[in-house]
């Protein structure tokens, strides 16, 4: 227990020593941790007041450094703004030199303007005076000038289009050559076409071959002269002396056959020479038209026939109706109408009458677009003809209702004589009106004097007004023609459109 006790009281013993010597260690070491603290403390004061001083300075330093720099930023910046400061005052002086420059210029403007309208006034008022002067002079109103004004410009493109169209031509013409004669020649080897010469030519007879090289003259110039002043184509070949005249115009024909044999009895063939044989000859068939209407007239028995019927009756000597001698034929109807209506107990006098003038339009159908019962009926008519008379020639092809006893008569005395055996054939008959249309058509346009069929409708010749067609329109008329032709006709092969353009000055020495 006493051990228990010692124990126990050096236990409490040796925790109270224990206890204050930690005490007294513990209180030392506060003293000194104290100490030290306030040590460090007062370095860290010491150490804060050298980094105060110098955060100080360096912040003086730096201070300072920005003021030199915002200085001299503030320098530069000064004196890009007084730079700026002088432009924007000159540039402000130059826009107030401007605008007064822009106001004088703006009063002249005014002044101008104010002078450009009284000179407008002026001239409108002098264009109205000059306008009133030139259609006072002109007699030509302004609507009149600019349709002649819109005419001129026609022309002068239609000249260019002549020219166009001619140089294509020419290099058209020239490519196709070759192949166009390959082309004719293997055409000729698989073709051979029969000719027959109808009563569309006539041969004159020469006295020697030597007077072929006389009719065409020094480079062609007579052969030229005698085809456009006749109408007629002139064919000089191979055959010995002899020539052949080529026509549908049985007339045209037979005054160029006249002509041709003067020209050969005389023995002087130039262009003037036969100009005057073509006069002459033309006045010996007006004067056998003349005699031979007279002679028809006469074996008829007629009276008061008016001259103009007498020369067409004339004419139709040297017509010809599917190869029958019209005037012929015409005769031969009278007589066969005249008996007719006496068998019938009629008087014969209306019947013949009529029956010699039923076919009176084909000796002026070339020259009036129609038939020539319907344009001998008119014709008659104008010409003083009985009504009786005027209604059996235009009935009697049938185009009009037959109401007379006469007019029944020439239809049948018309039919009989061209029925019977060897009295016609079709195929003149619709070549001579193939011709007298292709003519006719080439008449229609303006400007074209004559137009002559020729090369048996192959080519036609076409005499323009040179006062009133020049080179260039020639050239345009000619494919015109052309393309009409194309148009309206039926015909084989090609036809030759051949624009003569001819100018002649004549002076007599006195």
């Amino acid at each position: 227990m006493i051990e228990v006790l010692t124990s126990l009281a050096a236990l409490v013993a040796g925790v109270v020593i224990g206890f204050s010597i930690r005490k007294y260690i513990t209180e030392s070491k506060r003293k000194e941790a104290q100490s030290t603290a306030e040590k460090i403390l007062a370095d860290a004061r010491k150490q804060a007041e050298n980094i105060k001083r110098e955060a100080q300075v360096e912040a003086k330093d730096h201070l300072h450094s920005m003021r030199v720099e915002a200085e001299r930023e503030l320098k530069s910046r000064r004196s890009d703004l007084q730079r700026l400061e002088r432009r924007l005052m000159q540039r402000e002086e130059l826009i107030d030199a401007k605008e007064k420059e822009a106001e004088k210029r703006e009063k002249r403007i005014a002044a101008w303007e104010e002078h450009l309208k009284n000179q407008e006034m002026k001239l409108a008022k002098a264009a109205s005076e000059q306008k009133k002067l030139l259609e006072k002079i002109a007699h030509m109103t302004t609507e009149e000038a600019r349709e002649f004004l819109i005419n001129s410009i026609k022309d002068e493109v239609k000249r260019e289009c002549a020219m166009f169209i001619k140089e294509e031509e020419a290099r058209a013409r020239e490519e196709a050559e070759k192949k166009a004669r390959k082309i004719i020649s293997l055409a000729i080897q698989r073709c051979a076409s029969e000719h027959v010469a109808e009563t569309t030519v006539s041969v004159v007879p020469l006295p020697s071959d030597e007077m072929k090289g006389r009719i065409i003259g020094r480079e062609g110039r007579n052969i030229r002269t005698f085809e456009n002043l006749t109408g007629i184509n002139l064919i000089i070949d191979d055959t010995p002396e002899a020539v052949v005249l080529s026509s549908f115009d049985p007339i045209r024909r037979e005054i160029a056959r006249i002509t041709l044999e003067k020209l050969i009895t005389d023995g002087r063939i130039q262009p003037a020479r036969i100009e005057e044989m073509y006069e002459k000859a033309k006045a010996e068939v007006e004067n056998e038209i003349r005699e031979a209407g007279e002679s028809a007239v006469f074996e008829i028995g007629l009276h008061n026939v008016n001259k103009e019927l007498v020369r067409a009756l004339g004419r139709l000597k040297f017509r010809t109706s599917y190869g029958q001698n019209v005037l012929k034929h015409s005769l031969e109807v009278a007589h066969l109408a005249g008996i007719m209506a006496s068998e019938l107990g009629l008087d014969p006098k209306i019947p013949k009458r009529a029956g010699l003038l039923h076919d009176l339009g084909k000796a002026i159908d070339h020259e009036v677009e129609g038939s020539h019962a319907l344009i001998g009926a008119e014709l008659a008519k104008r010409l003083g003809e009985s009504n009786q008379v005027v209604h059996a020639i235009e009935a009697h092809h049938g185009e009009t209702e037959i109401k007379t006893i006469e007019a029944v008569l020439v239809q049948a005395a018309d039919a009989i004589s061209a029925a019977r055996p060897g009295a016609r054939r079709e195929t003149l008959e619709s070549y001579v009106k193939r011709l007298e249309k292709l003519e006719t058509l080439a008449d229609s346009f303006e400007g074209v004097e004559k137009a002559y069929a020729m090369q048996a409708g192959r080519e036609i010749r076409v005499m323009v007004q040179a006062d009133s067609v020049d080179d260039y329109q020639s050239a345009v008329l000619a494919r015109d023609i052309a393309r009409e032709i194309e148009e309206q006709l039926d015909y084989p092969g090609q036809i030759k459109i051949t624009v003569i353009r001819e100018t002649r000055a004549v002076e007599y020495a006195k």
